[in-house]
């Protein structure tokens, strides 16, 4: 776990190297682990959908090694039929994500939510999807929670019934965001301060920016901390459109 855990940090840390501006390869890391191909991929599985981030971001291709290393996590890692709906939307953001960056047709949106890039909705037959009842239902506190363990699915455009759900409540996630500074959760805060770099609604007093660049400067020793800090400044300085409330136009 201590081996997997130290190349998480290693594969984040090249990412957010990447969104700073330097050059990367997930794939390229895999010398740096000892050559442990299986380990490199239970990272990237980890990490999910982030590991093609740049490409999103910086809207620059991804490595051809980098997509490869995916769909190779994809593969080897897919939801079983007990699996929770955060490892199956996990899942289902990689193959979003890796459908982007393919040019081919993405895998079906959960219901109620268009194209994420604009496309053509799913056919009906795309096959079982997973289900954001537990998120609709819950309390801010678990509310926060989940988004943030679901940050990989707060980029530009973001069009999934997750999104939806945190667009429908940015109050909430508002308040997870400052309960998780509060009580030094830097990971929680980072997660919860990307979601609300890409949703409508947000108040004007919650001093965003400064929030997210205090945990960033308590938390950044942890790699994926700075991860979701740095996507999110990139998105906040973006002229990206938010994700709004269903019913409600998106704002600038």
């Amino acid at each position: 776990m201590k081996q997997l855990s130290g190349a998480v940090h290693d594969l984040a840390s090249e990412l957010v190297s990447a969104l700073r501006g330097g050059d990367h390869s997930v794939a390229g890391t895999t010398g740096s682990l000892g050559g442990d191909e299986a380990l490199t991929v239970a990272a990237v599985r980890t990490l999910g959908a982030d590991v093609l981030l740049p490409s999103t971001l910086l809207r620059r291709p991804a490595p051809e090694p980098d997509v490869a290393v995916c769909r190779a996590a994809v593969h080897a890692y897919p939801p079983g039929p007990q699996s929770s709906p955060t490892v199956a939307w996990s899942h289902w953001a990689m193959e979003r994500a890796l459908a982007r960056v393919s040019a081919t047709p993405p895998p079906s949106d959960p219901p109620g939510a268009s194209g994420l890039l604009g496309g053509p909705d799913p056919a009906d037959d795309a096959g079982p999807v997973p289900d954001v009842t537990a998120l609709r239902e819950a309390s801010w506190q678990a509310l926060t929670h989940q988004l943030s363990v679901l940050a990989a699915l707060a980029v530009p455009g973001a069009d999934s019934a997750v999104a939806a759900e945190a667009a429908r409540r940015p109050v909430d996630v508002s308040r997870g965001f400052v309960r998780a500074i509060r009580r030094r959760d830097w990971l929680q805060a980072a997660g919860a301060g990307r979601w609300l770099a890409v949703v409508d609604g947000v108040p004007a007093t919650l001093g965003l920016d400064a929030g997210l660049r205090f945990a960033l400067r308590m938390g950044g020793a942890d790699a994926r901390v700075a991860l979701h800090v740095h996507a999110a400044l990139l998105m906040r300085a973006s002229d990206t459109p938010r994700v709004a409330a269903p019913g409600h136009g998106s704002g600038a």
